[in-house]
């Protein structure tokens, strides 16, 4: 079956097409690759795919088989996410359409009990750091003020060496204050968990950060006392 160039919220991706250039739906989705070298597979909503105007059809030979090893360095990256029983757990993501250009983030609470919040802020022009550093300083500022012991997981390695690792950043330095005072004050963590690697909730906070650009406006995450 071949592949087709799309775009996924902003983002180019590889779609599976019909021989007439359609779009492959089954159940409402669609299969894609971000990168034809890379074997992971993700699936799509239909309608969040948009064909690239006059793109070619292109052999199924142009990605490689679901499931092709990715390379050494992406499997020691792929550390599992950290659960830890009776805390809250965050899931944060930035994406940023050029960068700089128009930029989102993207935030999944799940409470102790196991309950699931979602919230998204468009952030207008601004790059995809910035939108990194805001998703995790959303996250902490939105959990119940009796949440702690929080974990919360990004694919930023710069946020996670900008707030923990004591790296000095060139730019950006209001944004690093805020939400490194944020995190410490709430007894927060922050864990690297890879990109794009089929993690549930890692891929669905990237959905909402890529929904606030769209959207062009920003939904906190309703989160009570009792969550």
């Amino acid at each position: 079956m071949p592949w087709i160039e799309a775009t996924l919220r902003g983002q180019r991706v590889l779609a599976r097409a019909r021989e007439d250039g359609a779009l492959a739906v089954e159940g409402g989705r669609v299969e894609i690759r971000y990168n034809a070298k890379d074997g992971r597979a993700y699936r799509a909503a239909a309608a969040n795919l948009v064909l690239a105007g006059g793109a070619p059809l292109l052999p199924d030979e142009a990605c490689a088989p679901a499931g092709a090893a990715t390379t050494a360095a992406a499997k020691r990256s792929a550390a599992p996410p950290v659960h830890t029983p009776g805390s809250w757990i965050a899931y944060t993501d930035g994406a940023c359409s050029g960068n700089p250009g128009p930029a989102g983030s993207g935030v999944v609470l799940v409470s102790p009990k196991g309950k699931m919040h979602e919230g998204f802020e468009y952030l207008g022009t601004a790059t995809n750091n910035v939108a990194e550093l805001t998703a995790i300083l959303k996250a902490v500022e939105w959990l119940p003020s009796t949440a702690n012991g929080v974990v919360v997981h990004t694919d930023s390695q710069y946020a996670i060496g900008v707030i923990q690792k004591g790296w000095k950043p060139k730019v950006n330095q209001e944004l690093v204050q805020r939400t490194r005072r944020a995190v410490e004050t709430r007894g927060a963590r922050l864990v690297y968990v890879p990109g794009h690697s089929g993690v549930p909730l890692n891929e669905r906070a990237d959905e909402l950060a890529r929904e606030a650009i769209v959207l062009r406006r920003s939904e906190a995450a309703l989160v009570s006392e009792e969550a």
